[in-house]
């Protein structure tokens, strides 16, 4: 069978032999209404545990939208006219209103980009800023983590954060209060919060023990999350569900409704698993890519292959995580140095050490092969062939699952 894997804004066709595919993960098939904009003002209409946000602000009040950066697939485009509207309802004046591109750890944008993301009308009519400059420090979580906040979302009356859900490899879910912590956090902030990565309990799908996520959802602790609005997209990138309302409780919803449509069961792991993020922007660079990885590695059998679809047009895409990737002679100095002392960004080399330590990785991308060497990978131009000498490593009844969208799917092995 011949499978399509995206690959920036093009696509891999790979052909499979029949007797060899074990599965082509794609999402469940759920009932979801099919108009985008119906999905949004029904969310809207009927929040989940908070007033509608008409009813929620008042005039006179400043207002902050904390929205996705150029890395993230979250439409803001799409939502934004429907907020915007509600608040409008409520007689809050556009120039009371401050929308924020949480960058979290990423670059800046362009004002190209600004405009790609919410669209030229309301770059033109809002003020659109990237959360870079003055952070306020208003405490410390339990768990030790400083809550600094860019100082133009902390000082607002309101705080709205918009956001889309999907599987998190060790926050367990994208979304909620993420979009403040680590969205419009300090480095030293996001780095003592993702320390925590190597507790056992913070992976993907996992979420009320996760003590990543618990420590970012104890940000309302110093700082209100007045709404939120979370989507969850199809595989085509297309909105099919909406919650909105209470910060914890709304996103919660959302992340069950995941769940419904992104939690795949297998019966077993496969020899060789074929993964892409889907391609533009999950593979911008390979530092955001890593996350279909991480899902790939759920499937695949110790000692077996994972065949990674990642265009990373931009590069490895973080300078630590370069520098680690780069630097450590073999993944398990990676994994020893990551236990010793952690730094952001070498997190996700860290993580991809421990596939490693488990699977062989291929490398299908943009990126110079002798780079690809360097990060401790092996590198393949032709995806088709790459396949072939796998297929003959294993021999003819090896297994082979396809995830053309890696980010999203998260493969389950059933209890035998």
């Amino acid at each position: 069978m011949k499978v399509p894997f995206g690959f920036g804004s093009a696509e891999i066709l790979i052909d499979i032999p029949d007797r060899n595919l074990a599965g082509i993960l794609h999402a469940n098939e759920i009932e979801r209404e099919t108009d985008e904009s119906n999905i949004i003002v029904n969310a809207l209409s009927h929040p989940i545990d908070s007033p509608r946000l008409r009813e929620l602000v008042k005039p006179g009040e400043k207002i902050a939208i904390i929205t996705s950066d150029i890395t993230r697939p979250m439409p803001s485009k799409k939502v934004l006219p429907f907020i915007l509207s509600e608040l409008k309802s409520a007689s809050i004046r556009d120039e009371d209103i401050l929308i924020v591109f949480a960058l979290g750890s990423h670059r800046p944008h362009t004002d190209d980009e600004k405009i790609r993301i919410v669209g030229e009308q309301i770059f033109n009519q809002y003020r659109c800023i990237d959360s870079i400059g003055e952070f306020v420090h208003l405490g410390e979580t339990k768990a030790g983590t400083p809550v600094d906040i860019f100082k133009p979302v902390a000082e607002a009356d309101r705080r709205i954060c918009i956001g889309n859900i999907e599987y998190h490899y060790f926050a367990g879910y994208s979304g909620g209060a993420k979009a403040i912590m680590p969205g419009v956090s300090t480095r030293n902030a996001i780095q003592a919060n993702h320390s925590r990565m190597t507790d056992p309990n913070a992976c993907a799908g996992q979420i009320d023990s996760n003590p990543v996520r618990n420590d970012i959802d104890s940000v309302v602790d110093f700082i209100s999350i007045d709404f939120i609005v979370n989507v969850i997209l199809d595989e085509h990138k297309h909105i099919c569900h909406c919650v909105a309302g209470h910060y914890r409780n709304a996103h919660r919803r959302g992340c069950d409704l995941l769940d419904k449509l992104y939690r795949i069961e297998i019966s077993h792991k496969a020899d060789i698993v074929i993964v892409s993020s889907g391609g533009y922007p999950k593979d911008i660079n390979l530092y955001q890519a890593q996350k279909a990885l991480d899902n790939a590695g759920h499937a695949v059998k110790d000692g077996g292959t994972i065949l990674w679809i990642a265009s990373a047009a931009e590069g490895l895409g973080e300078k630590h995580f370069e520098d680690w990737m780069i630097h450590h002679s073999n993944p398990s100095e990676m994994i020893d140095h990551i236990q010793r002392e952690f730094v952001l960004g070498g997190h996700k080399a860290a993580a991809i050490a421990m596939v490693l330590e488990r699977a062989d990785i291929i490398l299908i991308t943009d990126l110079e092969p002798s780079i690809v060497e360097r990060v401790h990978l092996h590198a393949a131009s032709d995806a088709q062939k790459a396949l072939d000498n796998l297929l003959i490593k294993y021999g003819s009844n090896a297994s082979v699952l396809a995830m053309p969208f890696g980010g999203a799917t998260l493969p389950v092995v059933l209890p035998k």
